[in-house]
C-alpha cells in the first residue's frame, strides 16, 4: 500500500479534524487574501485620484519678488510686474522621457481687471484642462461654453451682487455670468474666471501665461524626476512638487498596508498554532497505528512523509478555499470603503501565492509533530495494543 492511499484513507477517516483542520488555516489564508485585495484595491483607488483630481507639479516664472500672490505668482497691486512663461514652450513639456504619465497641463493667466466699480483679480485657464484638473468645484449654473462668459468665486458674487445670468463689465467689456463657483476655502473664492484667449486680450498678455500646473501620474514614477525633467526642457523657469499632497497620500497607503500585513501576520501565526496543536493531537491518539507501521518497516522518514503529505493536502484545500473567500469578502467589503466603484479583477497569481502559503505554513507547523511521531519507539507504541 502506498503512502499517498494512507494518507488519504487517514483524512476520510478522520472527517472532523480534517474539516477543523481546513477552517482553521483557511480563515488565515482568507484574511490575508482580503487584506491584500483591499489594500491593492485602495491604493488604485487613491491613485486614481491623485492622477484624476489636482495638480500635484507647478511652475511658475523665475522671480524674487512674491507678495499678493496665487500659486506663487506675486501681484504687486494692479500690476504684474515680472517675468511671464511663454505659452508656446508648454509643448515642450511633452517631449519629456515620462511624458505618458502626464494627466493635464493646466496653464493660468493672472491679472487685476476692472470689474464694475472694484478692482479683481482675474485668472484665465485653458477650460477643457482647469475643469478636469479641479473636479471638486461646484458650479452654481454652467460652466464656461463660450468667450464672453464668466465663472465667479463666491466671494467676489457676494460682494458684487452676481448670480448667473447675470451681466458684468470687465475692463470696459460686457461678459454674462455664467456660473457662480461654490464656496471652496480658498483663492479660488476671490477669482474672476474666464477663457485663457479672453483673459490674455483683457490683461494685454498675448501668447504669455503667470503659471502652469501640472497632474502627474506617478504610480510608477516619483514626482521628482518628472520636476527635473520638465527643468531640463524649461531651463527659466521654476518647477516644483506640490510634495504635501503626494506625499500625505502615500504615506496613508503605507500605513493601511503596514496594519494589513501585521493584522495578517497575527492571524497566519494563530493558524498556524492551530494546525501545530491539531497536528499533535493527531499524532498523539495514532500512537498504535505509527507502532504498527513502524513494526512493519515503516522507516522514520516514511512516518514523516505520511504525516506531511496528509498536512501538505489539508493545506492546499485551505489556500484554495482560503483564496476564493478572501476575495469574495474583498469584493463585499470594497464598496463601502471606497467613494466610486473599483474594477476588481481575479488575481491568479495572488491565488497561486495563497496556496503556496497555506502549504508552507502547514508543512512548517506539522514538521515537529511529524518528526515526534517518526521518533516514536515501535515497543513502545505496541505496548497500547
Amino acid at each position: 500500500m502506498r503512502l499517498e492511499t494512507i494518507a488519504f484513507n487517514n483524512l476520510r477517516r478522520r472527517k472532523s479534524r480534517m474539516a477543523f483542520l481546513v477552517i482553521g488555516l483557511m480563515i488565515g489564508v482568507a484574511t490575508v487574501v482580503t487584506l491584500i485585495s483591499l489594500t491593492n484595491a485602495l491604493t488604485a483607488d487613491v491613485q486614481h485620484k491623485m492622477e484624476n483630481f489636482g495638480a500635484n507639479i507647478l511652475i511658475t516664472p523665475q522671480s524674487d519678488n512674491l507678495s499678493l500672490s496665487y500659486g506663487g505668482i506675486a501681484l504687486g497691486g494692479v500690476s504684474v510686474d515680472q517675468q511671464e512663461i511663454r505659452q508656446a514652450d508648454l509643448t515642450k513639456i511633452n517631449t519629456i522621457r515620462n511624458n505618458r504619465n502626464i494627466s493635464a497641463i493646466a496653464p493660468k493667466v493672472l491679472g487685476a481687471v476692472q470689474a464694475g466699480s472694484d478692482r479683481v483679480m482675474l485668472m484665465g485657464v485653458d477650460i477643457d484642462q482647469e475643469f478636469h484638473l479641479k473636479r471638486w468645484w461646484t458650479i452654481s449654473g454652467q460652466p464656461i461654453t463660450q468667450e464672453n462668459q464668466l465663472v465667479v468665486g463666491a466671494s467676489v458674487a457676494t460682494k458684487l451682487g452676481l448670480t448667473a445670468g447675470s451681466s458684468l463689465s470687465v475692463n470696459g467689456e460686457n461678459f454674462t455670468v455664467s456660473g457662480v463657483l461654490q464656496q471652496t476655502g480658498s483663492q479660488d473664492d476671490q477669482l474672476l474666471i474666464g477663457s485663457l484667449p479672453t483673459a490674455q486680450r483683457l490683461l494685454n498678455k498675448p501668447g504669455v501665461v503667470s503659471l502652469v500646473e501640472v497632474a502627474a501620474l506617478c504610480a510608477d514614477c516619483p514626482v521628482e524626476d518628472m520636476v527635473n525633467q520638465i527643468t531640463a526642457v524649461l531651463p527659466n523657469v521654476d518647477v516644483r512638487a506640490i510634495q504635501q499632497v503626494v506625499k500625505t497620500r502615500m504615506h496613508a497607503i503605507d500605513q493601511f498596508r503596514t496594519f494589513s500585513l501585521a493584522i495578517a501576520a497575527v492571524v497566519v501565526l494563530i493558524g498556524a498554532l492551530v494546525v501545530f496543536v491539531t497536528m499533535m493531537g493527531s499524532v498523539n491518539e495514532r500512537t498504535r497505528e505509527i507502532g504498527i507501521f513502524r513494526a512493519l518497516g515503516f522507516r522514520r522518514s516514511h512516518v514523516m512523509r505520511l504525516i506531511l503529505l496528509e498536512s501538505a493536502v489539508v493545506s492546499l484545500l485551505a489556500g484554495l478555499l482560503g483564496y476564493l473567500v478572501g476575495l469574495s469578502t474583498a469584493q463585499a467589503i470594497l464598496p463601502f470603503m471606497t467613494e466610486h466603484n473599483v474594477n476588481f479583477h481575479w488575481n491568479p497569481l495572488l491565488g497561486g501565492s495563497a496556496m503556496l502559503m497555506a502549504l508552507m505554513i502547514g508543512c512548517l507547523a506539522s514538521f515537529y509533530p511529524a518528526l515526534h511521531a517518526s521518533r516514536l519507539d515501535p515497543t513502545e507504541a505496541l505496548r497500547a495494543l
